[in-house]
């Protein structure tokens, strides 16, 4: 997910993709737990997906009062 994606979001938006984000960690956790996980390189894009959107998210009220 590119950052100019996420700052066109809603803040809504955004956190409805976090949910979705943050649900999709759970599973995939569970998946390398019992030994079915397939794409061990998508833990590392959902952890960064989900940093980078808590990272825009903060910086969004700080845009709008300045």
């Amino acid at each position: 997910m590119k950052p100019s994606d996420i700052r066109a979001m809603s803040e809504d938006q955004l956190k409805d993709q976090l949910i979705a984000l943050k649900k999709e960690q759970f599973n995939l956790r569970f998946q390398r737990a019992t030994g079915q996980l397939e794409n061990t390189a998508r833990m590392r894009q959902i952890r960064r997906d989900i940093a980078r959107i808590q990272t825009i998210a903060r910086q969004q009220p700080a845009q709008a009062s300045a």
